[in-house]
């Protein structure tokens, strides 16, 4: 059994309320269970009423749910059928006169700055942007990089993107240059979109400075779009840069474009243990689908609720926020400052300002709240809440409890949700017709066929293990980005027709998951993945380093941090240290960047010199560090004990 006691459990009106309960009601099931099992056991009679029931709507109707010739690792899903994301997200609601008027997006500004769009408005200026584009020379299949704070005009562009056949990528907005061009080249982007700067807690950050030394490492752009959010001075580049404002010139309407069900129509790239992030490609009928899947069906948000998750545009939780919303016809916010800035209660007030109905954070973000006690949730009305969703990182039981207690009155459900970017969305979650305890996911989603392998690849129930998906699903990465092997060793390539995620897991008897940590080497630092080897890549640039080793620790905080170890060329000094920290800030950020950089003589290295950062990790944390005979140098590992419990010392 679980070690949880149940914190909420639904009364029986509860559960027949929600959309969850009336769609399985519907195929004649009351037991989630045996409707779980249904929906992985047939899944193209699921993932066709599933569609059905979210009202997604074909300009010419698939003529079969589910293609599997080329092998479950790459499916294809709605034969023949044509669509847009925009036309489901957007314009059905926008050219429907009982949904014109509600609104789409309410927007809030770190400087106190409001904006509010209905659908109607939302698609006026999404079809202006549409026009500019084309203009512009934007065709389809062309890819936008945006480099963007969380303003309005983020995703007008997004959907206007989309509009015109295009593929945008989302870069998160506190990249330095270098992380930028990685991934514009990557995508042989055409076009970078970004803003002069944006505002934090009070102060401009100026966003075009470092777009422009991306761009100027990028030969395939052509143009960069410039928002004037801050209207501060930039450096201007009169052949490369256009200003937002002159795509606005055509405010005539724009028709949608009809793609294919299995065209791309995002490209998101996440960080992955090797220097080169991964691309994954997400398809008109895949990602948003999935996102309106679990936002609508299984977290509940409907056309009258207001969906708010604290996020940026560049993680997948942005993209979540835009399609799990307006593909339900809801109503989003977004919010470009920072939830305690200028008082702890920011986030608490816009709960309460816009009324919203499902708040999303990260159990980062509520460690770093609690320190300022719950007096400031206190001062707010939070009673439009009707759930809190939480992904990021694994909870611990104490931020858990006072999410529930303070911000909730022990009445709202937390709906723990975690899958990834190549997910599209959840693995695991809260269902809400089943009790949900702390910390833990009380079920498999809908259509995802979840289990917990030993190494032999066998399910497990009670024992930590791999866990995995065992039948693809709609919202599956559609491969990665022109690099299909990749794709397949590090997904399938370690039990046979099996998504292997790199998260380890537990699968209690009563049905109840616990994440336990990633069984691969990515960082997590406050919910926003980091590969080591991004890290190491920065800290080899300078000339005294020989060679680096990038670790993950628990913090108490960011849930991680990193921590890095040096090989020098010479005796380390004070000065190189403070070189090295303000090196790694100005490539990645205050934000990811290491805070501790230690000198070694060595890293533990393999006999085919590779890094093992296992036992890096287990020696700084003065664990027990298993099986270490495939190390060369043994003494690597006992000058990092020692670093470890000096530097770790209360």
């Amino acid at each position: 059994m679980s070690t949880y006691e149940s914190a909420w459990v639904p009364t029986e009106e509860q559960k027949k309320k929600t959309r969850l309960y009336q769609w399985m009601n519907k195929h004649g099931f009351t037991d989630y269970d045996a409707f779980h099992k249904k929906s992985v056991t047939d899944l193209a009679w699921f993932w066709d009423e599933a569609v059905k029931e979210l009202g997604i709507e074909w300009y010419d109707d698939y003529e079969e749910t589910l293609d599997l010739s080329k092998g479950i690792a790459y499916p294809n899903w709605f034969i023949g059928g044509k669509t847009n994301v925009v036309h489901n997200a957007l314009d059905k609601w926008a050219l429907s006169s009982s949904t014109q008027d509600n609104t789409a997006l309410y927007w809030e500004g770190d400087n106190g700055d409001q904006i509010t769009f209905t659908y109607k408005e939302l698609l006026q200026e999404v079809n202006t942007i549409a026009n500019g584009l084309e203009q512009l020379g934007v065709d389809e299949g062309d890819v936008v990089t945006i480099y963007m704070p969380m303003i309005p005009e983020t995703v007008i562009a997004m959907l206007a993107i989309s509009k015109i056949g295009a593929i945008f990528s989302p870069a998160f907005s506190g990249y330095k240059s270098e992380a930028v061009a990685t991934r514009v080249q990557a995508a042989k982007a055409k076009v970078l979109l970004t803003a002069d700067g944006f505002y934090r807690r009070g102060k401009t950050v100026r966003m075009k400075d470092e777009a422009d030394l991306a761009a100027d490492l990028c030969p395939s752009l052509e143009h960069v779009i410039v928002v004037e959010r801050a209207g501060c001075e930039v450096d201007w580049n009169e052949y490369r840069d256009i200003l937002w404002t002159t795509l606005r010139k055509n405010v005539n309407d724009y028709k949608t474009k009809e793609k294919r069900a299995d065209d791309p129509f995002m490209l998101i790239y996440t960080s992955g243990t090797t220097g080169k992030p991964k691309g994954a490609v997400h398809t008109h009928s895949g990602f948003p689908v999935k996102s309106a899947f679990d936002a609508g069906i299984c977290m509940d948000v409907k056309q009258e609720d207001t969906l708010f998750w604290y996020t940026d545009m560049g993680w997948m939780m942005g993209p979540f926020l835009v399609y799990g919303g307006l593909m339900n016809g809801a109503s989003i916010v977004m919010f470009e400052g920072t939830p305690d800035y200028p008082e702890p209660d920011r986030l608490w007030e816009l709960v309460e300002r816009y009324q919203v109905t499902h708040l999303g954070i990260s159990p980062t973000l509520v460690r770093a709240m609690m320190k300022h006690g719950e007096s400031w949730i206190d001062k707010h009305n939070l009673q439009s809440l009707k759930l809190i969703g939480s992904t990021g990182e694994p909870w611990n039981p104490e931020p858990w409890h006072w999410l529930f207690k303070h911000a909730g009155k022990s009445q709202v459900p937390i709906f723990n949700y975690s899958g990834g970017t190549e997910i599209s969305g959840g693995m695991l979650g809260n269902v809400l017709v089943k009790p949900i305890q702390p910390v833990t996911f009380n079920a498999a989603l809908p259509g995802m066929d979840v289990s917990v392998y030993d190494d032999d690849g066998n399910a497990v129930l009670g024992d930590v293990g791999e866990l995995v998906l065992r039948k693809p699903w709609v919202g599956m990465t559609k491969g990665f980005h022109e690099d299909e092997e990749r794709y397949e060793e590090t997904y399938w390539s370690r039990f046979k027709d099996t998504w292997v995620h790199g998260d380890w897991a537990i699968e209690n008897e009563d049905g109840f998951f616990t994440i336990t940590g990633r069984s691969d080497d990515v960082l997590n630092v406050a919910g926003k993945r980091l590969g080591p080897a991004e890290v190491e890549s920065v800290l080899v640039e300078h000339d005294e380093v020989i060679e680096a080793g990038v670790i993950g620790v628990p913090h108490d905080v960011k849930g991680e941090e990193a921590v890095a170890f040096v090989v020098l060329k010479k005796e380390s000094t004070e000065v190189i240290m403070e070189e090295l920290r303000l090196l790694l800030q100005h490539k990645l950020g205050k934000a990811l960047a290491p805070k501790k950089v230690f000198a070694v003589n060595d890293l533990p290295k393999t006999r085919n010199a590779k890094v093992m950062r296992r036992a890096i990790k287990s020696a700084y944390l003065n664990k027990p560090s298993g099986d270490l005979s495939a190390l060369e140098n043994p003494d690597a590992v006992d000058q990092i004990r020692t670093l470890g419990l000096t530097s770790n010392r209360p």
